[in-house]
């Protein structure tokens, strides 16, 4: 009997310590990264947020005649603003005068306003009244009316380049972007030709042609916006000062005698 009991006592201490052994492992596995986290905290270094700044100058040099083109846009932009407006280019206090003015058949009082407040429709009146000839037939208005055309034209003309530059910076843009975007597959692929396949080698070039590409498109869409809006609003005030200045040159020539014709106008488009 006892031989019997010390046979199977060696068996059950090799089990108890088995079990011993078994329990010590998770408290081990759960210390060990306890303690392995800070240590791999403190070696990685935390990603660093990138700026507007540093992704411009990842797009690298073309970046720069894009920044130009944008800062163009914007000048021009607030120019026509300013400018290519109904109550800069036709004030209605203005006309209000001139066409009493031109009833009453005042031509020197009417000049001397237009020449005083000069604008667009001052301009094209002004050169109408220079050939007023009240000895001729209707105050000479064939005459006055091809004056009138011939300034409101000009006029147009040099307005009409401001709003031309916005189409230009709207096609140079683009082009600015798509020349980026084939610069920077240049230079991947030169990566790859001289041996370097690795994601880190390429994601410079790739990165410099999809961001000039983007700048590029940036610039291009907001100029063409501007360039069609000012272009129509520019024919619609045009349009609306030729009307006004053959009314005012039908009243000087007394083609219109109506009393208080003057103020029956439509107010411009602002």
């Amino acid at each position: 009997m006892e031989k019997k009991l010390t046979r199977l006592a060696k068996p059950l201490a090799i089990c108890a310590a088995a079990i011993a052994l078994l329990a010590t492992l998770p408290a081990a596995a759960q210390d060990a990264p306890a303690g392995a986290a800070p240590a791999a905290a403190q070696g990685a270094k935390p990603p660093k947020d990138k700026t507007l700044l540093d992704t411009f100058y990842a797009g690298g040099a073309l970046m720069w005649p894009l920044l130009l083109c944008s800062i163009g846009t914007a000048a021009v932009g607030v120019y026509c603003f300013l400018q290519i407006s109904a109550k800069k280019m036709m004030p209605p206090s203005q006309v209000e005068a001139i066409g009493q003015y031109m009833q009453a058949r005042d031509a020197s009082s009417a000049y001397s306003l237009c020449h005083n407040q000069p604008n667009v429709f001052a301009n094209t009146i002004a050169a109408a009244l220079l050939k007023v000839n009240f000895e001729r037939d209707l105050a000479n208005k064939a005459s006055m009316e091809q004056a009138a055309g011939e300034t409101l034209a000009n006029e147009e003309t040099k307005l009409n380049l401001w709003v031309n530059y916005l189409n230009v910076f709207a096609t140079i843009g683009p082009m600015l972007g798509l020349l980026g975007t084939v610069t920077g597959m240049i230079a991947s692929f030169d990566m790859l030709a001289a041996g370097k396949s690795e994601p880190a080698d390429l994601a410079g070039g790739i990165g410099e042609a999809m961001i000039t590409t983007a700048g590029g498109l940036f610039v291009g869409i907001p100029a063409m916006f501007l360039y069609f809006y000012f272009r129509n609003l520019l024919q619609i005030n045009i349009a609306n000062i030729q009307k006004r200045a053959t009314f005012m040159l039908d009243l000087l020539s007394g083609e219109i005698k109506i009393e208080g014709s003057t103020a029956e106008f439509e107010q411009p488009a602002e």
